[in-house]
């Protein structure tokens, strides 16, 4: 108990306190259905000529120089890739020009990374983890001039950057963090042990941005920390199912002196860095995902033209005409997502915390439900590998890769649980101004009684204008026949707050608990996020009078029918669902009441003690005892940590 009250204590400590400005999701929650939030961004294709350039020039380079079969099967960077993303400044895309960067608006700036996602996932995850929660974002946002002088040219150049927060025994929870980093006697230095587990670009970074705690304050600080240093050491390179490539490392760091120049921000800003960081890190999978999605609708489309089966060609059978609808109207609404959140992380009046965590989380999810149907459609074909398929004449289609490689993305820069817990505590933040004493478990019933004067003020005006609002004809007309589906929405947000606090009421202290209703919440209000930038978008097309507007339009109302029965299958599970029960049947299988289930397989030779992370005290004597038998090799020679 004391260990969740500790984590819920760092965790709130660390969170922004303050909106910078007006959010859609938020208000949505409240009841506020603000498509005027939406209606005020141009959502225009970039025309800057510098842009246009280097937008030409890596379409070129990908296609020319990116042999994406050649990296899954070696797993390894070809240094002349790596040299040629440098070369074309694709490490410095969004580092301002007067630090040696391309400067990239974050809409042009999506516009690329939905250009690369398209093409490969290595080289996505590569350029994305040095960009969006490397060392120049951060240093960007929190750093001194003098550190943006040191660091951010050295970057833009290609010197690429990692992220160290995951440890061995830590995954999200920020106050079990080992890794320490204590001031050293002089004050001039910090002096850093631990290690890190899972940093991407690890074998290859110059540069990686640390998380330590500050054993005397017990606060979380970032440092910039660079590889060559004395006591910094990749201690293994780890391998995944996907993104055979991926340059991601496991690093220690015994007694490594950090200066004092090197900490970003304030003492104890660590997660709060880390966190803001991400707002406009998580825009990179968004993007990337539309990216792969188009691969797909591509994909589905010429083989379901060529591919004849019962005298017709497949895709004029329902049952794959109805996949090809999933894929194109789903494309449509990625790439309606990526394009307002790219746009709203430009706007000064706008806090995209909730923005950026829903477009992350939705692109994913459904991105990776749309390359499972797209192996569908292609078959046995799908399942193939690239260079089986070249092997025997056919065209060299990934599908089988392309799964493999963007699983990882629904867990990447937080796991969908934990955006879902993300969207859910930021989302319900005014409530939690106001009645967060009744829902707070720590909270005395003494305090409980005096919060109730203020929430009976507030709730007393709120809640009946949750019910009493005009979302019938003519609201929103001006949308034409998409008009339906904004009513709707509206009609959905004022629902969707008075079951938040319904919840509320009904769970007290132990709605933290309900992440079966939270989650569903969070689902519904996404959801209607996700509606309403997809019907913006296609209006806007209209309005420009663009040639496919039309083709738009009917897009973006067979998606918003699909999306409507999902929500309506949100609000009834909200109430009406079997989670306690499968609380209870999940608990059971912890306490071995449903191993004779698992008596006619032979057991793994590992038991629970075997499968627990190991501790940084487990991990330093294993480090001492490794050293008391004699010098060792690296595992990553310094030669393939600088291939850059």
């Amino acid at each position: 108990m004391a260990d969740a009250q500790e984590a819920r204590k760092v965790a709130e400590e660390s969170r922004e306190k303050v909106w910078s400005g007006e959010s859609f999701i938020r208000d949505v929650f409240l009841g506020n259905f603000r498509i005027d939030l939406l209606e005020r961004l141009q959502l225009e294709e970039p025309t800057r000529p510098e842009f246009l350039e280097f937008y030409r020039k890596m379409s070129d380079f990908l296609r020319e120089k990116v042999d994406s079969i050649q990296i899954d099967q070696s797993g390894e960077y070809p240094p002349e890739v790596v040299r040629g993303l440098a070369e074309l400044g694709a490490f410095g895309m969004k580092i301002p020009k007067e630090y040696g960067g391309l400067g990239l608006t974050h809409p042009e700036y999506v516009r690329v990374m939905e250009l690369i996602g398209s093409y490969d996932g290595n080289v996505i995850a590569l350029v994305s983890a040095h960009q969006a929660i490397g060392v120049p974002q951060p240093v960007k946002l929190f750093g001194t001039e003098e550190q943006k002088k040191r660091f951010l040219p050295r970057c833009a150049k290609g010197a690429i950057s990692a992220f160290a927060l995951t440890e061995p025994a830590v995954g999200s929870d920020p106050a079990r963090l080992a890794t320490i980093a204590e001031p050293s006697a002089d004050g001039e230095h910090y002096i850093l042990n631990g290690q890190k587990l899972w940093c991407t670009n690890g074998t290859l970074a110059e540069l990686i941005v640390v998380m330590a705690r500050n054993p005397a304050t017990k606060r979380i600080n970032a440092f910039v920390v660079e590889m060559d240093w004395p006591g910094v050491r990749v201690e293994h390179r780890c391998h995944f199912m996907g993104l055979r490539a991926l340059a991601n490392a496991v690093v220690s760091f015994d007694n490594v002196r950090i200066p004092k120049e090197n900490l970003i921000g304030k003492e104890g800003d660590g997660l709060k860095i880390a966190l803001v960081t991400l707002n406009t890190g998580r825009l990179s999978l968004p993007a990337a995902t539309s990216g792969s999605a188009k691969r797909y609708v591509e994909i589905a489309r010429k083989w379901s033209n060529a591919r004849v089966q019962w005298g017709l060609p497949v895709g004029k059978h329902e049952a794959v005409a109805h996949k090809n609808a999933y894929l194109l109207s789903s494309a449509f609404a990625m790439e309606s997502i990526a394009y307002t959140v790219g746009e709203l992380a430009d706007r000064k009046d706008t806090d995209i915390r909730l923005e950026a965590a829903a477009a992350k989380e939705w692109n994913t999810v459904r991105n990776w439900e749309m390359v499972d149907e797209t192996l569908q459609i292609r078959g046995g074909r799908g399942y193939e590998t690239e260079s089986s398929l070249r092997a025997r004449g056919e065209p060299a289609i990934g599908v089988e890769r392309a799964l493999r490689d963007n699983r990882i993305n629904l867990i990447f820069e937080g796991s969908s649980e934990i955006m879902h817990l993300f969207i859910a505590r930021e989302a319900v933040d005014k409530h939690l101004q106001v009645a967060g004493k009744l829902v707070d478990p720590d909270a005395t019933m003494g305090q409980r009684l005096g919060a109730l004067p203020k929430i009976i003020a507030f709730y007393a005006w709120w809640y009946p204008t949750r019910w009493l609002r005009w979302s019938l004809w003519p609201s929103f007309s001006r949308y034409g026949k998409l008009a339906k589906h904004l009513r709707y929405a509206s009609r959905a947000s004022a629902r969707l707050a008075r079951n938040v606090f319904h919840g509320m009421a009904r769970f007290g202290p132990g709605l933290e608990r309900r992440q079966g209703f939270l989650f569903r919440a969070v689902d519904i209000g996404v959801e209607i996020f996700v509606l309403a930038a997809t019907i913006r978008r296609a209006d806007k097309l209209r309005q420009d009078r663009l040639e496919h507007a039309d083709e738009a339009v009917a897009l973006a109302d067979y998606f918003a029918r699909q999306a409507r029965r999902n929500i309506d299958a949100l609000f009834r599970g909200l109430w009406r669902n079997d989670d306690a029960r499968a609380t209870r049947v999940g608990l059971d299988m912890l306490k071995g009441k449903h191993v004779w289930l698992e008596r006619s397989i032979p057991e793994l030779p590992y038991s629970v003690e075997d499968l627990r992370p190991k501790t940084m005290d487990e991990i330093f004597e294993e480090r001492k005892s490794k050293k008391a038998k004699g010098p060792e090799k690296e595992s990553a020679p310094q030669e393939e940590r600088r291939i850059a």
